[in-house]
């Protein structure tokens, strides 16, 4: 029981970070919060993370329920979200930004923390889709407690980044965040492929 939480806990904890593809995140957290105090900043950090924790937590329980109302299958999921997930990771690899979250708002904001930082940035379509099939995947009490864990942990650590970004800027540059950005990407990709394959195994295996 023990070993069965531990193993997901980390491999939920390095699912997840990837998932909200932390450099990415960094390179658009310093583009909205250019000149802002160091007070304000860490306000926004916090907010952000806590509503895209919230949005998680909810889209993790979600998925059974999702799919048992819509009538689709955990499989049929996995191909359609895999399938989103990798649109995800090409954009990222070949320009290091996310498809859906490339441009900053429009009009002036009161509160850039929930829209666009949390959503779409943190949170995405694709990591929508990855985070309710992940959550479904969960059965047993050890698995689910440590992929609850898992998602706590990456965006704990995706915070650490966000306290860290004006130092991350100096030492990295916006082409180091950039590289890493698409290597971020890469790994994504691999990640939607094992997503949709285990979606058509399954799909084959019930026909």
């Amino acid at each position: 029981m023990f070993e069965a939480f531990v193993s997901t806990y980390i491999s939920s904890t390095i699912r997840f970070l990837f998932l909200l593809a932390p450099f990415f995140v960094v390179t658009m957290f310093l583009a909205l919060t250019r000149g802002l105090p160091a007070a304000e900043k860490s306000s926004i950090i916090r907010r952000s993370t806590v509503s895209a924790l919230i949005l998680g937590l909810i889209l993790f329980f979600a998925g059974p329920l999702l799919f048992s109302a819509i009538g689709i299958t955990l499989n049929s999921f996995r191909i359609g979200a895999g399938s989103l997930l990798f649109l995800t990771a090409i954009s990222l690899v070949t320009s290091g930004t996310r498809n859906h979250a490339t441009g900053l708002p429009d009009e002036d904001r009161d509160d850039i923390a929930v829209v666009p930082l949390a959503i779409p940035v943190m949170i995405g379509p694709a990591t929508i889709g990855a985070i309710l099939v992940y959550g479904a995947e969960l059965s047993s009490v050890p698995e689910v407690v440590g992929g609850l864990l898992g998602l706590v942990s990456g965006l704990v650590i995706l915070g650490v980044l966000l306290h860290l970004s004006g130092y991350l800027e100096k030492v990295l540059g916006k082409t180091g965040l950039n590289i890493l950005s698409k290597i971020s990407g890469l790994i994504l990709s691999a990640m939607a492929a094992e997503i949709v394959l285990t979606g058509i195994a399954g799909f084959m295996a019930s026909v």
